[in-house]
């Protein structure tokens, strides 16, 4: 199942803030994923790059550029729930 995302805004720490179509908002850290796969380190030594991202066309994920990009499945099943304010 898709959860698509609504909108997306980059965060102190490298974390990233994920607003879903469903309501649902959740907290996803680079860092976490720069440990098991080193290309994604250049967003943490770029800082307008990581502040450049934006959802990607339908709402199916996000991306920086053509190289860097993440899958609304990635960023639901790995990111952290915040609770309602």
């Amino acid at each position: 199942m898709f959860h698509k995302i609504k909108d997306v805004k980059a965060m102190p720490d490298y974390k990233l803030q994920v607003h879903f179509v469903e309501g649902q908002t959740k907290e996803y850290s680079i860092k976490d994923l720069a440990e098991t796969i080193p290309a994604f380190n250049q967003l943490m030594e770029d800082s307008s790059l990581f502040e450049s991202v934006s959802v990607d066309v339908g709402g199916y994920g996000i991306i920086w550029n053509d190289d860097f990009d993440l899958s609304c499945d990635e960023l639901w099943d790995n990111g952290k729930r915040l609770k309602a304010s």
